[in-house]
């Protein structure tokens, strides 16, 4: 997003921890929309863990969506993301629920999930219509507490979207290599994430790694064309379909990596948008994904 990068520098991984969180908060404080009138926010803690609710007004006892955030396991927080979750409860009609989980590096690999398993458990009490979803490093998370909730008999998940996520696919070859200096995000980038995560082979931090994907919800996924994650995407729903899983994948050949703080300017990043709040709400209402 070259629009962006008078905020958050295409070579922020060079700076200190400060300063690339103070780059990210403005960039994403640049983006911000107001959220929708329709929705009510309350902020809630689940032991230690910031959580944000988006209700909808007047919708009573709706699906519920997690959401977790992207920003590469060390960036954002509830504030980032905060206008995104609340147009998804209002464009979906759905209740999401935002996490503020532990970043690296001070909290490594397995905080990050660890904090967002325990918001889903939290949730799970008092909601049977659970969906996962998130952004980057998000839709990692999401993926992983999908194969989480699936290896330990629960919760039951509608879905998981997973929007340009990084699944810990293969930098050698494919969109590592051709998209290598992608605007937004470089593969670079990725391996400076990576490595500052520490999740290394585990599946739970790079989902790729499973075996066996057999029993897992269904898939809404979106990649960004000049992405070097673009390719997960489609390796990841490969696998998917391989064991039966229902998947639907759409391919922003145009857009780049974080397009979602777009979607009020470009026409492509509105449309994707707009798709994937249609994929959140037939996902939740029609325990299907939407007609293609």
């Amino acid at each position: 997003m070259i629009a962006g990068e008078r905020f958050y520098p295409a070579d922020a991984v060079n700076f200190t921890l400060v300063q690339q969180r103070a780059f990210y908060d403005k960039f994403c404080a640049h983006f911000r929309k107001a959220r929708p009138a329709t929705v009510v926010v309350r902020d809630f803690t689940v032991g230690a863990v910031p959580c944000r609710h988006y209700r909808r007004q007047g919708m009573e006892a709706a699906p519920m969506l997690l959401y977790l955030h992207g920003g590469g396991f060390v960036l954002g927080g509830l504030d980032s993301h905060d206008d995104i979750c609340a147009e998804l409860c209002d464009g979906a009609g759905v209740d999401v629920v935002g996490v503020e989980y532990r970043l690296a590096p001070e909290h490594p690999f397995p905080a990050a999930f660890e904090d967002s398993l325990a918001v889903l458990n939290h949730l799970a009490r008092e909601h049977d219509r659970l969906l996962v979803g998130g952004d980057s490093a998000g839709g990692n998370l999401a993926a992983a507490l999908a194969l989480k909730a699936r290896d330990t008999g629960g919760p039951h998940l509608l879905g998981q979207v997973l929007i340009y996520p990084g699944l810990g696919g293969d930098m050698t070859k494919g969109s590592y290599v051709t998209k290598a200096v992608a605007p937004g995000l470089s593969t670079t980038d990725v391996l400076y994430y990576r490595d500052i995560y520490r999740g290394g082979g585990s599946k739970f931090a790079e989902p790729l790694r499973e075996t066996n994907y057999a029993g897992l919800p269904p898939a809404f996924l979106v990649a960004a064309g000049h992405d070097p994650l673009r390719d997960d995407c489609a390796a990841f729903a490969t696998k998917l379909k391989a064991a039966g899983v229902a998947v639907e994948v759409r391919d922003e050949a145009f857009l780049v990596h974080a397009f979602l703080r777009a979607r009020s300017m470009s026409e492509p990043a509105r449309a994707s948008f707009d798709a994937i709040i249609a994929a959140i709400r037939s996902l939740a209402y029609e325990d299907r994904l939407p007609a293609s």
